[in-house]
């Protein structure tokens, strides 16, 4: 953040002092063109240039935590799902809105898409609101029963920006899953953030909530989705929105990935945005769905702290689950990928299942790591965070039945 930052805020919260909210969102939003919004995406900083590499290194045991044979355990695990008839004979629980429409807009391959799969350019509409999502369809789906991944952008990205960046499709290519990028409107938002820190846009049934789940609902109706696969991800404004969808909707998602954002609850207007992005806001129980967590330990946008209020948010869930039963001391392991280093810290709950992870990368910034230089905001240093947040996501599933209830607020 620039250093006009607390000129910003000083100004802004003495105009919300006075009523004059308006004029004090007017101020911010003034500041965004030398400052980066609440949980925007920064310029490249020195250290390190914003682009991605090929995955160079290992998590833990080199022999037994290798992408390859990690992905080689997804294959074995898809198997025994078809084996025993996984997503056959399970209620789908999409509960589509009847007076939702989703209009085709375009359909397009290229650079996203490989030979015989497909991007799909669609219009979600629904009480709540609407907003346009990209649909991608890896070539070997043939209407079987696939998991689904949500993934939402960050600030002044484009959900055809998030899918290049990340790479998630190249994955979807591999592991045979759906992935939908939904994209927010300039309308809602003019600098396309998320609204997480608005409190309309973090209630179950409302808001900007409502319409992300009525896309993914949608989608499940659509096409063959296993309802106990289904998961949500993002980066920056997305990442705490991915959080928020975690809280309200925790029957619809049965992991989520949070890369560079911050925790539900932790801010409730613009003015406190900045502030959480700072300090973290104020630790809460947050959602029992299972949770993994990426954040560079030098992020100027959004501090480092955000992530440990992600995990003891979810920490505390766990314990309030269990009647305050404490949960063991995490499993922690160092390493270097691509001459970064990164900590990864496991956690599990009284019973021994792993409810969260924390990857906390060493001289990162705000950016996803692992990515790839034909989207924004990515950077080849450290730890591929699509391929973990894959790994992690199909090592948790459930049906809805199985999964705790909203957060309340």
């Amino acid at each position: 953040m620039s250093d006009n930052r607390a000129d910003i805020m000083a100004e802004a919260m003495r105009l919300t002092r006075a009523g004059r909210l308006m004029e004090a969102t007017a101020v911010i939003q003034r500041g965004l063109g030398a400052a980066p919004a609440p949980v925007a995406a920064p310029a490249p900083r020195p250290g390190g240039t914003l682009t991605s590499a090929p995955w160079t290194g290992t998590v833990g045991n080199a022999a037994a935590n290798s992408p390859r044979l990690a992905m080689r355990r997804f294959d074995r695990v898809r198997v025994r799902r078809r084996a025993r008839g996984a997503g056959k004979n399970r209620q789908r629980t999409s509960n589509v809105n009847p007076g939702a429409i989703v209009v085709p807009v375009a359909e397009r391959g290229g650079a996203l898409a490989a030979p015989g799969a497909a991007t799909r350019h669609l219009l979600y509409r629904d009480t709540p609101g609407s907003r346009s999502y990209d649909l991608y369809i890896p070539s070997r789906y043939a209407g079987q029963p696939v998991p689904l991944v949500v993934m939402l952008h960050g600030g002044t990205q484009s959900a055809e920006d998030f899918a290049a960046g990340t790479a998630m499709n190249d994955l979807a290519e591999r592991h045979i899953f759906l992935v939908a990028y939904p994209e927010q409107s300039l309308a809602a938002n003019n600098q396309r953030y998320w609204n997480w820190f608005l409190p309309d846009d973090q209630r179950r049934d409302a808001g900007e909530p409502a319409i992300l789940a009525g896309i993914t609902r949608q989608i499940m109706t659509d096409l063959a989705v296993d309802p106990a696969r289904v998961y949500i991800a993002g980066l920056s404004a997305g990442g705490a929105m991915a959080a928020v969808m975690a809280a309200t909707y925790p029957d619809l998602f049965a992991a989520v990935g949070v890369h560079s954002g911050l925790a539900y609850g932790s801010a409730h207007d613009l003015p406190s945005a900045m502030v959480a992005m700072r300090t973290g806001g104020a630790a809460q129980p947050g959602s029992e769905v299972p949770l993994i967590v990426f954040h560079g330990d030098r992020d100027g946008t959004v501090a480092s702290v955000n992530a440990h209020m992600l995990i003891a948010g979810r920490i505390g869930a766990a314990s309030s689950v269990s009647a305050g039963a404490a949960t063991p001391p995490p499993t922690r392991n160092e390493g270097e990928i691509g001459g970064r280093r990164y900590s990864r810290s496991v956690y599990r709950d009284a019973d021994g299942r792993v409810i969260a992870e924390l990857w906390i990368v060493h001289g990162g910034g705000h950016a996803w790591f692992g990515g790839s230089p034909q989207g924004s905001y990515t950077d080849r240093h450290g730890p591929d965070a699509s391929a973990e947040m894959l790994r992690f996501f199909l090592e948790h599933e459930g049906l809805p039945g199985d999964r705790p209830r909203a957060v309340q607020r």
